[in-house]
């Protein structure tokens, strides 16, 4: 995994020893960029699937949440932490096997709020759905 040099040691620290969060793992999203601007992971589509075999809505709106959540506070610094208060998906194409890849990038990085834009994308490079979420950042 990728990680900016001046990084809060607490938030690398917390990164490592929880491998993203339980549902993160448990949903073996894989980190391979993180920053406060740009963040890139990967995600199986086999063991996230919903009934009918396509990669569930819900799961890109994890995966979204994830990379947001961590470029959020990685923008908030050392004692700051970003909470999520507001997230959306348009899901435009469906996947049903091997991997997706999700980009997230910064729209605005406040001082109080932060904006990110996911695009999950399938390993054709085709764009599966776009995630949107605000953060709010406070104090410790």
């Amino acid at each position: 995994m990728q990680l900016p040099p001046d990084l809060d040691p607490e938030l690398v620290t917390r990164l490592v020893e929880s491998g993203g969060g339980e549902l993160a793992v448990r949903m073996e999203i894989e980190f391979l960029e993180l920053s406060a601007s740009r963040s890139v992971a990967r995600m199986p589509v086999e063991g996230n699937r919903q009934v009918v075999g396509l990669l569930h809505g819900g799961a890109h709106l994890v995966l979204g949440e994830s990379l947001g959540s961590v470029s959020s506070a990685i923008h908030a610094g050392p004692g700051r932490y970003a909470v999520g208060i507001e997230i959306n998906a348009t899901h435009s194409r469906s996947a049903t096997e091997g991997f997706v890849v999700a980009t997230c990038e910064a729209i605005s990085l406040g001082r109080t709020l932060c904006t990110h834009q996911t695009s999950i994308r399938d390993e054709q490079g085709r764009l599966l759905s776009t995630v949107r979420m605000t953060n709010l950042l406070r104090d410790a």
